[in-house]
């Protein structure tokens, strides 16, 4: 198996890659014949414009077989009759016919006229159309293969056009100290064959063949780089999507989106913000009394509501604690009041509860917060601690004590200005060595 089937963004890349060249040999066999189709109808409409002149039913014939093979090969493109070797096939035909029109198809009706003066009347430049319009398939071997064939054939026509000439004269028949006479009994005689004008126009013809192959090399370098670069932007995007989807489920998609955007607070980091531990009074008894199915169904629904009312004031629910939740404010992503954020949230969330049956218990802690991922290379989890942490956690479970919903800090109580708070006396808190004053909302203390 290929990474092509594996992976089915390679696979993509590869079929774009295809269609690419599928189309560019679409427009360059439309190309070509287009202009055998046009040199078809000027060559058979001629008559009407030019008083005389004949068309030659050979060439008539050769126009129509290169129409009708450019028509053939533009339905089988891209099907699966196509087959890689046609388009090499094709140019074959056309290079190849071209030169034995130059060879065979008599220039004149006259039989002591040379078929020389077919090479020096019309030339060689009919054959770098086909060089050009090969570009257009975007396959540099074409590219060459067409050079390659144009000029093999053209010195084939032309070693058979002057062998069955019984006399010619070339450019080594001038002597070395010519004079104008000497120019005109060799250059203009009927009979002269330019041997060394045949070596220029093939060399200059090979030359640009190469040149053009090596552009069109380039040009496939060029899309190849960007197919790797949207291929890699896919990936990441696609990957980002996955992370972003997962996340979602357990944070705000808006705050799993600006942690897909940027890694910074995937890394461990300090920041001052507040922590916020929830707990279901009386759960415990609520499973004993009740199937497992129904309890997991009633809380699965308390806490999605506590969840999105959570994300809605800032927090992120950093993880889930059997039938309650740890969450932060202003840590990892930073919001502003992070503590009157987590009072609003509790206030919300004491609703939330009642909406559902339960009663809930909250505890709030201010200090540092430390986030980051923790584990081994092969298992990794996103997690916070840090003395706000336990602090939260610990006041959580002092609410039992005191008959309260919500406890929190001073660091808490002393920034928040729009919900009243009453102290509740310095409590003892379990794994603290000294006493934590303690606040409650108005009324319950």
């Amino acid at each position: 198996m290929t990474t092509a089937d594996t992976d089915p963004f390679a696979a993509e890349s590869a079929a774009r890659l295809i269609r690419a060249e599928q189309n560019g040999l679409r427009l360059a066999i439309a190309c070509r014949t287009l202009v055998t189709g046009l040199a078809f109808a000027w060559y058979v409409g001629a008559p009407i414009l030019f008083d005389g002149f004949e068309p030659r039913l050979a060439a008539v014939l050769v126009l129509l077989l290169f129409t009708a093979v450019g028509v053939a090969h533009l339905a089988v493109i891209g099907t699966r009759f196509d087959r890689s070797w046609m388009k090499y096939a094709v140019y074959a035909l056309d290079t190849l016919s071209i030169c034995a029109t130059f060879a065979l198809i008599p220039i004149s009706r006259a039989d002591d006229v040379p078929q020389i003066i077919a090479f020096r009347a019309y030339g060689i430049y009919y054959l770098f159309p086909l060089v050009a319009i090969a570009c257009l398939s975007l396959s540099w071997r074409l590219v060459l293969w067409t050079g390659a064939l144009c000029v093999a054939g053209w010195w084939a026509a032309f070693g058979w056009v002057i062998t069955g000439m019984q006399t010619y004269l070339s450019w080594a028949d001038i002597p070395a100290n010519a004079t104008r006479a000497d120019y005109e009994r060799v250059f203009l005689s009927i009979d002269f064959v330019g041997r060394g004008n045949r070596i220029e126009e093939t060399a200059m013809l090979m030359f640009g063949a190469m040149i053009l192959a090596v552009a069109v090399y380039r040009a496939r370098g060029v899309f190849f780089a960007q197919v790797a670069s949207d291929l890699a932007e896919r990936r990441e995007r696609d990957a980002r999507q996955k992370v972003s989807a997962l996340l979602g489920k357990y944070v705000p998609a808006e705050i799993a989106q600006r942690l897909i955007a940027n890694d910074g607070p995937m890394r461990p980091q300090r920041t001052a913000g507040t922590a916020l531990v929830m707990d279901i009074a009386g759960f415990t008894a609520f499973s004993a009394q009740n199937a497992p199915e129904h309890v997991i169904r009633v809380l699965d629904a308390f806490l999605s509501d506590a969840t999105d009312v959570v994300s809605k004031h800032g927090g992120i629910v950093m993880s889930y604690l059997g039938d309650g939740f740890l969450v932060t404010f202003n840590a990892p992503i930073g919001i502003p009041n992070p503590e009157q954020a987590a009072m609003q949230a509790a206030r919300a969330l004491l609703g939330i509860g009642q909406g559902h049956g339960f009663d809930i218990r909250v505890g709030i802690a201010s200090g540092d917060l430390v986030t980051g991922t923790i584990g081994s290379s092969e298992r990794q989890s996103f997690t916070v601690y840090g003395d706000a942490v336990n602090l939260a956690a610990r006041l959580e479970g002092q609410c039992k004590i005191l008959g309260v919903s919500v406890l929190v800090d001073a660091a808490t109580q002393a920034a928040v200005t729009d919900i009243e708070l009453e102290a509740c006396g310095a409590q003892n808190i379990a794994g603290l060595a000294s006493q934590v004053p303690v606040y409650c909302l108005s009324g319950e203390g």
